[in-house]
């Protein structure tokens, strides 16, 4: 047809409609994925105080989570691609929310890191799903934009969880951090499943790339398996190097998400209640520098991703550096500064996933963003156990140490896809 999938659908208005209807659904379906997720960190310091946990024992609990939903974002991706997409996220949010009730009803280590274990393995059912809809539903010449877009749910879901936490800590206490936003997943599953569809032909319509005319480098045939699938995408160095860094992208970021709220009050003396609003807003900047990211990705890069995620990550960089020297009663410097770091660490995540998209047939895309995903939440491992053990034997400012070390590796990586790209196969 030679249309962009955006002409298509000011030409057929039921197809304008469906891809509103699939971009709104997943939005609040990941959105709320986050409110089950990003929680914890919120509720650390009154569950260590009244437990008697340790910041070690948290930073297990992270890690043991971390890698199970890695690996379970490979595996679902692979799912994903084989089965429906509508089903597995459903599932997914579903179980999830049923799991941070379960987290409210547990006083005993042993079970907190079950329950949370399982809360992660479900949770890593919902961005593979949505990585399938994105490809199927929108063309490769938007994809920047259109993953910035959804990307901000996400942030949504987080600045949501930052916001109402401290309220429910000061009220209600620590389990109804786990108990209310877990009753909203399990209500918002019901909502996913009937609102989305799996691709633009189960409604009767054709794909977008028959709407643009246009071929994935790495095509895949419907016949293939899980294995032949896998092996399809461990195969391409592209998604490696990919890989590699979303998983220094995200020691990063899930130190602060993870660690942040922690960090502000015992480095930076801040109250949980400035400390929840900080990490919120490092949130909400992460919808804007996503956004922003994204657009300029399409219109000025032309689809050369690679190099405006090397520049945030060297922002990165460099507001760690600010991050340390700043003083610590300063609460506006403390909040620029966070602000930026959610702002110029998330846009690279939602880079390399449009990468993947723009690389990859949509049959597996979801596959090779699960895999992307998979190296991601080793790094979050990393964040968990390993920013535990740094911060109680060498202080805070060591792990910021540690997190600026992996936002540079990250740029390096990001060059080399920038240099190479066109020789990468």
């Amino acid at each position: 047809m030679s249309l962009t999938a955006k002409q298509y659908g000011r030409e057929n208005k039921e197809f304008k409609y469906w891809r509103m209807r699939t971009m709104y659904s997943i939005m609040i379906g990941y959105g709320v994925f986050y409110m089950v997720r990003q929680n914890l960190s919120y509720a650390v310091p009154s569950m260590c105080s009244e437990l008697g946990i340790s910041k070690s024992d948290i930073g297990f609990v992270m890690s043991i989570g971390a890698i199970l939903y890695g690996l379970g974002k490979f595996i679902f991706g692979l799912v994903g691609d084989r089965y429906s997409a509508r089903y597995v996220m459903a599932i997914g949010l579903f179980a999830s929310g049923l799991m941070n009730i379960f987290l409210g009803m547990s006083s005993l280590l042993p079970l907190i890191v079950l329950f949370f274990a399982l809360n992660q393995c479900f949770q890593s059912m919902g961005a593979p799903p949505c990585a399938k809809m994105l490809a199927n539903w929108f063309g490769k010449s938007e994809q920047g934009s259109k993953w910035s877009i959804w990307n901000t749910s996400l942030h949504v879901g987080g600045a949501i969880a930052g916001f109402i936490s401290p309220w429910l800590l000061e009220y209600s206490g620590w389990r109804m951090v786990f108990y209310f936003p877990g009753v909203i997943a399990i209500l918002t599953s019901f909502f996913v499943f009937n609102r989305l569809r799996d691709t633009p032909k189960n409604l009767g319509f054709p794909s977008v790339d028959e709407i643009e005319g246009t071929e994935p480098k790495i095509k895949v045939k419907n016949s293939l398996g899980f294995i032949e699938t896998a092996k399809l995408i461990l195969a391409n160095k592209f998604v490696w190097i990919l890989g590699f860094a979303n998983m220094f992208i995200y020691i990063n970021r899930m130190t602060f998400i993870n660690w942040g709220p922690t960090m502000l009050q015992e480095a930076r003396g801040s109250s949980s209640f400035l400390s929840g609003n900080t990490m919120a807003l490092f949130d909400l900047s992460g919808i804007i520098g996503s956004v922003i990211v994204g657009y300029l990705s399409d219109k000025f890069f032309r689809n050369k991703r690679a190099v405006p995620a090397m520049l945030c990550m060297i922002c990165v960089v460099l507001l760690n550096v600010l991050f340390l020297s700043i003083p610590k009663d300063s609460i506006i410097l403390n909040l620029l500064c966070m602000s930026g770091l959610g702002a110029f660490m998330t846009a690279p995540i939602v880079l390399i996933n449009a990468l993947l998209a723009g690389h990859i047939d949509g049959k597996a895309v979801a596959t090779a963003i699960g895999f992307s995903g998979t190296m991601g939440y080793f790094g979050t491992a990393l964040a968990g156990i390993g920013t535990a053990r740094i911060a109680e034997a060498f202080g805070w400012n060591s792990v910021v140490i540690f997190t600026m070390s992996s936002a540079f590796i990250a740029s390096i990586l990001f060059w080399l896809v920038s240099y190479k790209q066109t020789h990468i196969k």
